[in-house]
């Protein structure tokens, strides 16, 4: 007889002992009647509105708790938790719709920030670009004004391959053509400290007459030098260098824009590239203005620092984008901080590693390679900084927001009303 009263479709079937079988048919199915969707609470989840226990316990909590209950919730809501896609989810967690479930799961779960301190970056936005402004309008001031120092790689002149008998230091040879008349020489080794490449300035002798002086001048106090080779290189070829170059680094920084906008979005894409070009930019000014030498290693410097300073972007990117698929009922501004806090101990390590090889260079790697660590070791203080501050600050100022890294699917079936007007139906109302 139980299992009879609490089945609503045989009390439907089953007239009443008292003859009125309609009438408590009509009431049960008016007290059964189902709906057909489910209603929504507005936040994905109807255990709660379904269920008149947990919404009574809730009531009854939130009664007893006052002002302790609201601080409770939000460090419950803080607390730090990821969600595996197979096991089961609490019915209490705020969840958005079905686009937000699936990025969060891709991404691994659903992240809550817990006590984990957060470095407000962001709050000195604004102080940084300012400073970043002042930095690149003064770059842009010093190359104009002060112009490079272009090396003979740009200015052309003289460059001779020369061997001795044996070992030599590379500020004997230069202090040895110097006092032969021949100023501002570079000299490198070509891999073992017998052979070396010499270059000058342009000069106005021939080769023959270059190769007689060269010869002198590099004779030194029982070692004798073997000149193998000498080339005169023109100014026209250091100008097509010069093009070459500039080219180079904008087909570089190009490259780099479309290659985030695919992989990313459009909006970190031009962060990244203001960002790199404000490491070229701030490099290239510093050597304008103390005058050093800008030579093909230094440019090489300035290519391999906008790698290195994109590759540092990337990994803050990809923080971001998996924070915001992730992490529930935060600002924009907050998920960036919590990127960038995430990120700092991997940066710190990064930048710590490689200046101790670039110091390594400028101290140890001689005059071959000092002004290419100089141009790196510029260059990777102002690539941390901008990867920090240029490329999140401006796609944060451009609107990003959670929508940008998750994709809308529109339902397949959609419901739909269908209305039938059929004509005869009117001529048979009407007659």
């Amino acid at each position: 007889m139980a299992i009879d009263k609490n089945n609503p479709l045989e009390q439907q079937n089953t007239p009443d002992r008292n003859g009125s079988g309609g009438s408590n048919s009509d009431a049960n199915n008016a007290n059964t009647r189902r709906r057909k969707k489910p209603r929504r609470d507005g936040k994905g989840s109807n255990t709660q509105t379904n269920n008149p226990t947990t919404a009574k316990s809730s009531k009854s909590k939130s009664r007893r708790g006052g002002k302790g209950s609201g601080k409770a919730a939000d460090q419950k809501h803080q607390a730090l938790a990821t969600q595996n896609p197979n096991t089961a989810t609490d019915p209490n967690l705020e969840t958005g719709d079905a686009a937000d479930d699936a990025a969060a799961m891709a991404e691994g779960g659903i992240k809550a920030i817990g006590n984990q301190r957060i470095i407000p970056f962001m709050k000195i936005e604004k102080p940084m670009a300012i400073l970043s402004i002042l930095l690149v309008i003064g770059s842009i001031i010093a190359i104009a004004v002060n112009g490079l120092n272009f090396g003979l790689d740009f200015t052309g002149g003289v460059s001779a391959d020369v061997r001795y008998e044996q070992p030599v230091e590379q500020n004997e040879v230069v202090l040895a053509l110097a006092d032969n008349g021949f100023d501002d020489a570079v000299v490198q080794y070509l891999g073992t400290r017998e052979e070396l490449l010499v270059r000058l300035p342009p000069q106005s002798d021939n080769v023959d007459g270059l190769s007689n002086s060269l010869s002198d001048a590099l004779a030194l106090p029982n070692n004798t030098a073997d000149i193998s080779n000498v080339n005169i290189i023109g100014s026209q070829v250091g100008n097509e260098v010069y093009l070459n170059s500039v080219m180079a680094l904008a087909l570089a920084l190009a490259c780099m824009l479309g290659y985030v906008a695919l992989r990313f979005q459009f909006k970190l894409a031009l962060g990244a590239v203001l960002s790199l070009f404000h490491d070229a930019v701030v490099t290239i000014g510093v050597f304008a203005l103390f005058g050093f030498p800008f030579d093909l290693t230094v440019l090489a410097a300035v290519l391999a620092l906008i790698g290195y300073s994109l590759n540092d972007t990337i990994v803050v990117y990809d923080r971001i984008r998996e924070n915001f698929r992730r992490v529930r009922g935060i600002t924009p501004r907050q998920t960036i901080d919590l990127s960038l806090t995430e990120t700092l101990r991997r940066t710190i390590m990064t930048i710590s590693t490689v200046l101790l090889v670039v110091l390594a260079m400028m101290f140890l790697g001689g005059d071959g390679l000092y002004w290419f660590s100089v141009a790196l070791f510029i260059g990777l203080l102002a690539g941390t900084y901008s990867s920090t501050y240029i490329a999140s600050s401006i796609p944060l100022r451009m609107g990003l927001s959670r929508d940008d890294f998750i994709v809308k699917v529109k339902p397949e079936f959609e419901e739909e009303i269908v209305t039938f007007n059929d004509p005869k139906m009117f001529e048979q109302d009407n007659v």
